[in-house]
């Protein structure tokens, strides 16, 4: 899995989703934009990767195509509307690109080069803020007393229980 950090301008969200699912295509891979607001770091990409993978595996998947399913994943929800919620959208955004082979001749490194050519490199893993993260994947005051585990750890936790939940 390669990770693509940075900041895009999107004019048109479908075109620009479009232009990633032939990248995708073209390398084999999953090519999945999050706005990087909504990941608390790379951990969480890696297991919704992982739990994506595992699905699709064990022929469980949520949803028909492999990038969609990762972003299931990575929001904890099985409704794809809610899910693109954490997906990009129009103006300018930070976004944390997932590219994921999924092929026998994926070639990530390729496809994630042909991705960065869509966004200005920036840091965005780690920039968001907690309360817009707390917000969004319901993680209240009193789970966070409850535990001496962080707001990554939480997450991620919600990122492996979208299998449990169906």
């Amino acid at each position: 899995m390669e990770v693509v950090e940075g900041t895009a301008t999107v004019a048109d969200v479908d075109a620009f989703v479009s232009e990633l699912g032939e990248i995708g295509g073209e390398h084999g891979c999953a090519v999945q934009a999050f706005d990087a607001r909504y990941v608390v770091d790379r951990r969480h990409l890696e297991r919704a990767v992982a739990c994506a993978d595992r699905a699709r595996a064990q022929g469980e998947a949520i949803a028909d195509d492999h990038a969609v399913e990762v972003l299931l994943y990575a929001a904890g929800r099985r409704q794809i509307s809610r899910a693109l919620e954490m997906g990009v959208s129009e103006g300018e955004c930070p976004v944390a690109v997932v590219v994921h082979g999924v092929t026998d001749s994926a070639n990530e490194a390729d496809a994630a080069t042909a991705v960065t050519n869509l966004v200005e490199p920036a840091e965005t893993l780690g920039a968001f803020g907690e309360g817009h993260i707390r917000d969004y994947f319901d993680v209240s005051d009193r789970e966070l007393a409850a535990t001496d585990a962080d707001l990554s750890v939480l997450v991620t936790e919600r990122v492996a229980l979208l299998s449990v939940e169906k």
